[in-house]
């Protein structure tokens, strides 16, 4: 073999040394009973066609790849925003391992988050004796200020108390009784992450405030509360923070977890870092008010918000774009009473400035795209304003009042009379529409490199290119520290949409003497 110390290879290339080629060629005729080529082909391509789309939507008893996470991940992205707090799942170690491996390898940091280990005894006499034992250990050996606590589907199927359960804990001395504990409900198999998100918010929202309103004044400490929901882009804390200090105003992020996912690399290890502070959330409902900045998927949050904190929470869409960055920052600037900065309007004079030099290149281009409601209603909204034609657009989460939204939304611009929007459906339908409605390009997170894997399989004429944007991300590194909210993360997509239909056109045409005539130095 031509593996050796002295000449390591990966797996590519070293799997196209002829020794290799011929050991799985071997395997494959000797073991696998394979079909042949032939009518792997014939399946292929009848998997591309009209006929197998319609099988395909008509599916209900099974996802393929669904767009979409299970509740606890969201809960724990929530708890890692505040200080010194540790995320702790009711629940089995493999669940645990899940979420803890989904971050590390989109943020490529370590992340903590523990779980009580349920095994097989829990799940038939509860976890009761696991919730005790693990809160205490929890905070012995971590130290945190905080433990947030959710839950899994054992734990749900099985009908586990949390309240009585950490109450339980208090009573016999495991943890202190006036110890902060939060605790949201997140079962696996409703909902997704972004609802995880909402209800771990609401839950350390309702710890520290629902019985402490009495000497709350709305507006007395003259703040305004922002409240980003599940976002995995670091960079768009930051621009958010840098915004809001740009135009002076006095603001709460709640639930912040831009330092402890991109701690430095000094000799230092830093298992809590930064963070929304227990004092904060307990001033947010003196706040002048709360601003959701992704407001479809903070229902719950929004509930408790207006009926609890007496806040009106304004009725605003996700800040990306020209547009609803323009709506988020005139609303911003009249509750607060500070102008919008000379700063951010030189910024915006920039975006409208790239939007006109980049205009010839996507007018008319064809994007699918798929992720979570808000950014997706977000990104569809942007290539609007940018003239590109949206195709097909999937939000597994989404519901019918959210695609009702978005329908209305399309019929507003021409270039969204042919787009499609589909709900509760996953990358494999996805798959699908590609095939039988080609776009020129896709928007979505890392599981769609199979997509477009599978669209060149047919021929390089049917290849729909992949542009990274969304969550997860696993395949590339460091784009979770971009950008997409506000004027800068409208420019950086901008960017990378414009760059990558350029780079598409030149792969196009870089055939010598054939397709060269349009290989421009110039575009």
């Amino acid at each position: 073999m031509s593996q050796s110390v002295d000449n390591i290879k990966p797996s590519y290339p070293l799997f196209r040394d002829d020794d290799y080629k011929e050991s799985l060629s071997n395997k494959k005729a000797s073991f696998e009973e394979a079909h042949s080529q032939e009518k792997i082909d014939e399946t292929f391509m009848w998997t591309t066609s009209e006929e197998y789309k319609e099988l395909n939507f008509q599916r209900e008893a099974l996802t393929v790849n669904p767009a979409k996470a299970c509740q606890p991940l969201g809960a724990v992205l929530c708890a890692l925003g505040f200080e010194k707090t540790m995320p702790y799942v009711h629940g089995s170690q493999g669940c645990v391992a899940y979420f803890r491996t989904y971050f590390n390898r989109h943020f490529k940091e370590p992340v903590a988050c523990v779980s009580d280990s349920m095994t097989e005894d829990a799940a038939v006499f509860g976890g009761q004796q696991n919730m005790k034992d693990g809160l205490e250990n929890c905070k012995a050996t971590y130290k945190p200020d905080m433990i947030a606590v959710s839950t899994t589907c054992m734990a749900e199927v099985i009908g586990d108390d949390l309240n009585a359960f950490i109450n339980n804990s208090k009573k016999e001395g495991h943890v202190p009784q006036e110890y902060p504990t939060p605790f949201a409900h997140t079962p696996s198999f409703v909902g997704s992450h972004v609802t995880g998100w909402d209800n771990m918010f609401e839950g350390i929202a309702r710890y520290f405030t629902l019985n402490y309103m009495e000497d709350k004044v709305v507006g007395s400490n003259g703040k305004l509360n922002l409240v980003p929901g599940f976002e995995t882009y670091l960079g768009n804390y930051r621009v958010i923070k840098r915004m809001m200090k740009e135009m002076d105003v006095d603001f709460t992020l709640l639930s912040d977890p831009d330092e402890v996912l991109d701690t430095p690399a000094d000799g230092q290890f830093r298992m809590y870092a930064g963070g929304t502070t227990q004092d904060e959330v307990k001033d947010a409902p003196n706040a002048l008010n709360t601003i959701m900045l992704q407001p479809n998927q903070l229902t719950k949050t929004t509930k408790y918000v207006k009926n609890t904190w007496k806040h009106a929470v304004p009725a605003l869409k996700i800040p990306m774009g020209l547009g609803w960055t323009d709506e988020f920052l005139m609303k911003v600037s009249e509750i607060t009473g500070k102008p919008i900065a000379a700063s951010l309007e030189k910024e915006r004079g920039r975006l409208v400035d790239m939007m006109t030099d980049s205009h010839t290149w996507l007018h008319g281009k064809k994007f699918a795209l798929w992720g979570d409601p808000d950014y997706v209603e977000g990104m569809t909204h942007f290539l609007l304003e940018l003239g590109c034609e949206p195709t097909h657009i999937l939000a597994n989460n989404g519901n019918k009042r959210w695609k009702k939204m978005m329908d209305a939304m399309l019929a507003n611009y021409p270039q969204g009379a042919d787009c499609e929007v589909h709900v509760g459906k996953d990358l494999w339908h996805m798959r699908s529409l590609v095939f039988t409605n080609k776009p020129d390009f896709m928007i979505g997170n890392s599981y769609g490199k199979f997509i477009q894997r599978d669209t060149l399989y047919k021929g390089k004429e049917f290849e729909v290119p992949l542009i990274r944007i969304g969550f997860p991300i696993f395949d590339r590194h460091h784009l979770h520290r971009q950008t997409t909210l506000g004027y800068e993360g409208a420019m950086q997509i901008l960017t990378t949409l414009v760059n990558s239909v350029l780079e598409r056109l030149d792969d196009d045409t870089r055939g010598m003497q054939t397709t060269d005539y349009n290989y421009d130095l110039v575009r």
